[in-house]
């Protein structure tokens, strides 16, 4: 008992939160800090990748960042599409989540700035409707990595609670 105790308190330690939920990140999973965001992860490449996974969270302010749809679309933008996006509307411990599984050859960079293309990218993501806005979580990286890392990812959104 003393063991769980401690697991659970450990677990709380290292909790992330914002717009009044909270999550666990998974163990392995690095926390580095980025501008305008709520917190942002890295997972390590799978054996041939040459590169990492990256989790980015994202919350702009109640009634920002858009409409669900909006950002299935923008985010579907941000792929030269090998397979389309079906969004999926679920309950996740009481919080209306829609998440979406995309591949392709990823777009990366800034909204503004010039795109490199990734070709073999994958992107789960989820947007969670929380008590004080609309979270959103995006997991991108090579294909291989995302489905290797892929369980991490189900592991956060099935950690939301209400902070």
């Amino acid at each position: 008992m003393r063991f769980l105790t401690a697991t659970l308190f450990a677990a709380a330690l290292w909790a992330d939160s914002t717009a009044g939920i909270q999550w666990t990140p998974p163990a392995g999973w690095k926390s580095v800090d980025k501008p305008m965001r709520a917190a942002t992860y890295m997972t390590p490449a799978a054996p041939g990748d040459s590169e990492g996974a990256e989790c980015a969270v994202f919350f702009f302010g109640s009634g920002q960042g858009g409409s669900v749809e909006a950002n299935i679309q923008r985010w579907a933008a941000q792929f030269e599409l090998g397979t389309k996006p079906t969004p999926k509307k679920q309950t996740i411990n009481g919080f209306a989540v829609t998440t979406m599984d995309m591949s392709g050859t990823f777009l990366a960079g800034g909204m503004m700035g010039p795109k490199t293309k990734k070709p073999g990218f994958k992107m789960l993501g989820a947007i969670v409707e929380a008590p004080e806005g609309t979270v959103f979580f995006k997991f991108t990286g090579p294909q291989k990595t995302v489905d290797a890392t892929a369980a991490g990812f189900q592991a956060i959104l099935k950690s939301l609670k209400k902070k």
